[in-house]
């Protein structure tokens, strides 16, 4: 088997696990979605769990220094 036909069958290999990869993610998206509709059907505003999911990515600090900063900006504005 020459260079060239080991390269190739491994780039499609790589992109047959890429796109293997690529619908599963796909389908978690799905499941979150129906997780966020059904949290919606139950009186709960998404828009709100998003933004909490997003703060418990973040490191307590990180997360300290942001909430510090916004406290600081609407004192700033009047908006405390």
């Amino acid at each position: 088997m020459s260079d060239g036909n080991v390269a190739a069958e491994q780039l499609r290999l790589f992109i047959e696990r890429i796109e293997r990869l690529e619908e599963e993610k796909k389908g978690m998206a799905d499941d979150v979605k129906d997780v966020y509709a059904e949290a919606k059907s139950n009186g709960y505003d998404t828009k709100t769990m998003r933004k909490i999911v997003a703060l418990r990515r973040l490191e307590t600090h990180v997360r300290q220094e942001a909430d510090a900063l916004l406290e600081t900006y609407r004192t700033a504005l009047g908006l405390a």
